[in-house]
């Protein structure tokens, strides 16, 4: 990021900082056109014509989608796939998420918060309550999740658990970190993973010294909009990269994978738009695609429950957003 960032300011390139796109563009031709923009600190919006446009909004996590949390930053809303549905471009596989196995649990404050397989790698072990380990450590991330959901279902008729409560109402299990001090020597933990090392003792757990408890988190989107070998969606002008791309690994992938839709069709992206964009005429620019899907909705008898796109999640409780819009006084519902 800090590379690309450079580059865009040598090149003298225009960036417009908070500011959003809202909704695509398109022209009497139906083809995409630009984004109508939104100055999240001016509160202005703006019309962008564009002769090609790049869809890099990345994936949907911060739905947590049932109730899973998520290693994404906070604005994975999927709004440029909404965007894109909305202006007709067609999707794939948007049923395939991909949870990594080992989330932390607790503490709530880094709750999702990605511990890495390294961790693993290195020799520690996942234990269920019983001590007992349930499942080879290496396996891919859709079986190891797989299991660890299982271990943290609810008690059978004999009330015997397999997952651990929190101190906040979760569940999971360990993640036995020592186990890497017992194998490599006291200060690998610190040694080979410094900044995990550090994000817990915040909290002031050792993980050196104490497991850790993890479960499963929302960490990838395989599905998205479909693109074919040059990035290109099924709506002319219109590109995608990185996670908001769906077809490029089917419904599942390994490790580091996702660096084929992030660098390589990234870069395929960025490519084919530029020189698309050296032979491409900008029609009268239009919403109907806008009108068309909410009177669709009205036929179809569906009320939409909240705006989108959304931006940023609000994680405020009801009662705080009620005495911060001068609702209710402080200390107290009315």
């Amino acid at each position: 990021m800090r590379t690309l960032r450079d580059e865009v300011k040598n090149r003298g390139i225009q960036v417009l900082e908070f500011t959003s796109a809202i909704e695509l563009l398109k022209d009497d031709q139906g083809k995409c056109a630009g984004a109508v923009l939104y100055n999240m600190e001016t509160e202005e919006h703006f019309v962008c014509r564009a002769k090609t446009t790049v869809v890099a909004t990345g994936g949907a996590g911060r739905l947590h989608v049932q109730g899973f949390p998520t290693t994404n930053h906070y604005g994975a809303t999927a709004d440029g796939l909404v965007l894109a549905y909305r202006a007709g471009a067609p999707f794939i596989y948007m049923d395939a998420i991909q949870y990594h196995p080992t989330g932390s649990i607790f503490p709530a404050q880094i709750e999702g918060l990605l511990v890495t397989e390294k961790v693993r790698g290195l020799g520690a072990q996942l234990v269920n309550a019983d001590g007992e380990q349930f499942i080879f450590p290496l396996e891919t991330r859709d079986v190891v999740s797989s299991a660890i959901i299982r271990e943290c279902k609810p008690a059978d008729e004999k009330g015997r658990a397999k997952g651990i409560n929190t101190l906040t109402g979760r569940v999971g299990v360990w993640l036995d970190s020592p186990m890497i001090e017992l194998k490599h020597g006291p200060g690998t933990v610190q040694k080979e993973l410094p900044a995990m090392y550090r994000q817990y003792k915040r909290t002031n757990i050792d993980m050196a010294k104490d497991p850790i408890l993890i479960y499963p988190t929302q960490h990838y989107q395989n599905g998205g909009i479909r693109i074919n070998a040059e990035a290109e969606s099924g709506l002319a002008n219109l590109y995608v990269a990185g996670e908001a791309s769906g077809g490029v690994h089917g419904r599942n992938r390994l490790m580091g994978n996702s660096l084929l839709d992030i660098l390589v069709f990234g870069r395929r992206a960025g490519k084919n738009a530029a020189a698309r964009a050296k032979a491409t005429k900008v029609g009268k620019l239009s919403l109907a695609h806008v009108e068309a899907f909410h009177k669709e909705l009205a036929t179809a008898g569906v009320a939409p429950g909240r705006l989108s796109p959304m931006l940023l999640p609000d994680y405020r409780k009801p009662e705080t957003k009620e005495r911060q819009q001068g609702q209710v006084p402080i200390g107290g519902r009315a």
